[in-house]
C-alpha cells in the first residue's frame, strides 16, 4: 500500500462483531480497544489504522475523506443518506430489523397519527409511501415510553429480540427494513487507491461468505 489506510469503525455491538472479520484478514488493533481510551489505533498491518467513533459519525468521516473506509449500520445510511459513499459489501453482522411498533392491540382509526423515533427521515418516508398522515416526534432513547405516556401512537425503532417491547406492553407491527452492517468506501479513495481498497474488500467478502 502507499500511505496509511484509515478505517472508521462503529462503537458497541458492531465493533465487537467487526473485529473478528478484520482479524481474519490480518488486521488487529495493537491495543485492547475495550480498555484503551484511545480513539485511533495502530494495527498489526503497518499501513492500516482504525478509528473508533459513533455510528452516526462514520459516514461523515468517510464522505469527507478523514477515513478511507468505514463500517456502519444500514439504518444510519438509510436515515442520513449515503451520498459520496460506495457500499460494496454487506458484512452480515449486527443483524436486526427496523420496525414500527405500538401498544398491544393498537389499531389505527384512519386519522392522523403521532410517531416517536430517532429515525425521523425513514419514518416520514415510510408513512408517506403508505399515504398515512403522521406527525413525527424526534426522541433519542427509551422509545417504548412514548406510547405508554401518550406522547405517540407508534414508534419506529430497531428491534432485535423484541423483549423490551413485550416488557412494556408493546408489539412489533411492520418491518421497514432488514438491517445489518455495511462496509462503505470514500468515492475519491476508491479511485485513487483502488487496488488496495478492492483487495481488502475482496478479502473481507471471502471471510463473510464462509462465516
Amino acid at each position: 500500500m502507499t500511505g496509511q489506510l484509515t478505517i472508521a469503525l462503529t462503537k458497541g455491538r458492531i465493533l465487537k462483531e467487526t473485529l473478528p472479520l478484520l482479524a481474519a484478514v490480518g488486521i488487529e488493533p495493537l491495543d485492547d480497544v475495550d480498555r484503551s481510551r484511545k480513539l485511533v489505533f495502530a494495527t498489526t498491518h503497518d499501513d492500516v489504522r482504525l478509528v473508533i467513533i459513533r455510528g452516526t459519525d462514520v459516514p461523515t468521516y468517510v464522505r469527507h475523506g478523514a477515513a478511507d473506509m468505514g463500517v456502519v449500520g444500514k439504518d444510519i445510511l438509510l436515515e442520513h443518506g449515503a451520498e459520496g459513499l460506495y457500499e460494496p459489501l454487506d458484512l452480515g453482522i449486527a443483524r436486526c430489523r427496523l420496525m414500527t411498533a405500538g401498544r398491544v392491540g393498537w389499531r389505527s382509526d384512519g386519522g392522523r397519527i403521532r410517531v416517536a423515533t430517532k429515525f425521523v427521515n425513514i419514518a416520514r418516508r415510510h408513512f408517506a409511501r403508505r399515504g398515512v398522515h403522521a406527525d413525527v416526534i424526534k426522541l433519542y432513547g427509551a422509545m417504548e415510553l412514548a406510547p405508554l405516556m401518550d406522547l405517540a401512537d407508534l414508534i419506529v425503532d430497531i428491534v432485535d429480540t423484541g423483549n423490551t417491547l413485550r416488557a412494556n406492553g408493546m408489539e412489533p407491527l411492520e418491518e421497514i427494513a432488514a438491517i445489518s452492517s455495511r462496509l462503505v468506501v470514500n468515492k475519491a479513495a476508491m479511485r485513487s487507491r483502488h487496488a488496495d481498497i478492492q483487495r481488502l474488500v475482496d478479502q473481507l467478502a471471502t471471510v463473510v461468505a464462509v462465516s
